[in-house]
């Protein structure tokens, strides 16, 4: 133990070296962010009682609050300490000014947060109480029916998410409390019923709150996510998805027979995923983005209802899934067919022979790039910078005459720029990703 590093394995989250007794040299100034209960059993007085505070608030993942146990009385000293060393408020404290909460206020203000999210929720026809009294079957129709009625549109979906992440962290901010055990029931159902919400849209961050709590309500609960495309169900960051294999028929006996707006939101959820990729190797598509969102925007005002909406859903799939194959009707990979589009769209008018020799310029320039330009952190090096322009404009230079000198410079700019966001070094780019 005397020649292993300490101070190290605190400072390591994963480590399971968890507790220390401090005697001297670790109170101050000994940053440790994952650090987020301290007991206090000594007289501190001014610098090194601010200091030794200071330990515990600092910012880490998933870490809402630090938690101070105080012995001793230590805080008789601590108004003193904050009108010296308070640097915020210019060296004075306000009368009454404290850096740290009572628990008693934060249990106030947890009870402010469940009652509005008890309101909101029962404005709704949802009743959180009936939630965890259930079991098997029933309260998967009863979480699912909640669902259903808080995402009627997007600001309800917004609003709600935001009040069940109040709960959860003003829920986290009081353990361990006594009278946590008061709250847990309708906490764990608003953190269920929130990440079920999120599971709805694939690219959400669905965080694991509250392990300790979440026994209360069983596995049956757990949200599933929106299976389509390939056997696993699942795609990972920057996949897309094969919307080729979606059962148009089976998807909408499911929307009939099912929760409607459950359905709806997570194909939109599907799509907006979808194409929010397919623009990020393409941003020649950005008006199916745009057409996609401004259908949400209607949907959202009441101009659509949930089964003209659906219908406009499924009709934008189909358009997608042509574009999406595209590519293989042209010949073209999915890069090469981002480089094409900018040479030919939206202003290009081309016979097929010119046509085929875009196509090539196309093929011929990426390959050069990816073969002799695109090295090792070429973004950063104005030599390389330069390098890859030349190239763009050398091989561009190939195009056919129709593509007169101002509409060339333009062309150069505009792949060049794609070249810029979109390939990172030597194998790395947003394609090496997409799948």
């Amino acid at each position: 133990m005397l020649r292993e590093h300490l101070d190290q394995k605190f400072k390591d989250p994963d480590d399971p070296f968890r507790i220390v007794f401090v005697c001297a040299m670790w109170m101050t100034g000994f940053d440790v962010p994952c650090c987020s209960t301290i007991y206090l059993d000594k007289p501190m007085r001014n610098h090194t009682l601010m200091q030794t505070i200071a330990r515990a608030n600092r910012v880490f993942p998933d870490k809402v609050n630090g938690l101070i146990v105080d012995y001793v009385g230590v805080f008789r000293d601590l108004q003193r300490a904050l009108a010296i060393y308070g640097s915020g408020l210019g060296g004075l404290a306000k009368e009454g000014e404290m850096p740290v909460q009572a628990k008693a206020e934060l249990v106030q203000r947890l009870e402010g947060a469940l009652k509005e999210a008890t309101s909101f929720c029962s404005e709704r026809g949802v009743n959180l109480d009936e939630i965890p009294d259930a079991t098997g079957f029933g309260r998967v129709k009863l979480v699912d029916d909640a669902v259903e009625a808080i995402i009627a549109n997007d600001d309800s979906k917004r609003l709600f998410l935001a009040l069940a992440n109040q709960v959860t962290r003003l829920y986290k901010a009081i353990l361990p409390d006594a009278r946590a055990n008061e709250f847990a029931p309708r906490c764990v159902v608003l953190h269920v019923l929130a990440e079920k919400v999120r599971s709805l849209t694939p690219e959400a961050d669905i965080s694991d709150v509250m392990e300790a709590v979440e026994g209360l309500l069983n596995q049956s609960v757990a949200p599933t996510g929106y299976v389509i495309g390939g056997p696993e169900g699942k795609y990972g960051d920057g996949q897309l998805v094969d919307l080729s294999q979606i059962d148009f028929e089976a998807l909408r006996k499911r929307f009939d027979k099912g929760r409607k707006r459950t359905e709806a939101e997570k194909l939109r959820s599907v799509l907006l995923r979808q194409v929010t990729q397919m623009v990020r190797l393409n941003r020649m598509r950005m008006d199916y983005l745009q057409k996609l969102q401004q259908m949400i925007d209607e949907y959202n005002a009441g101009s659509l209802n949930v089964e003209e909406f659906f219908r406009r859903l499924v009709e934008f799939t189909k358009a997608l899934n042509e574009e999406q194959k595209r590519g293989i009707a042209e010949g073209l990979s999915e890069e090469e067919l981002a480089v094409f589009d900018l040479l030919t769209r939206p202003d290009m008018q081309l016979t097929k022979r010119q046509e085929k020799r875009a196509k090539k310029v196309a093929k011929d320039l990426l390959q050069k790039l990816k073969d002799e330009k695109l090295v090792l952190d070429w973004r950063k090096k104005q030599q390389s910078r330069a390098a890859v322009r030349l190239c763009i404009e050398e091989i561009l230079d190939r195009l056919p005459k129709v593509f007169a000198p101002q509409v060339y410079r333009r062309k150069c700019e505009a792949i060049y720029q794609h070249i810029y966001e979109s390939y990172f070094g030597v194998g790395k780019s947003v394609y090496a990703t997409a799948g």
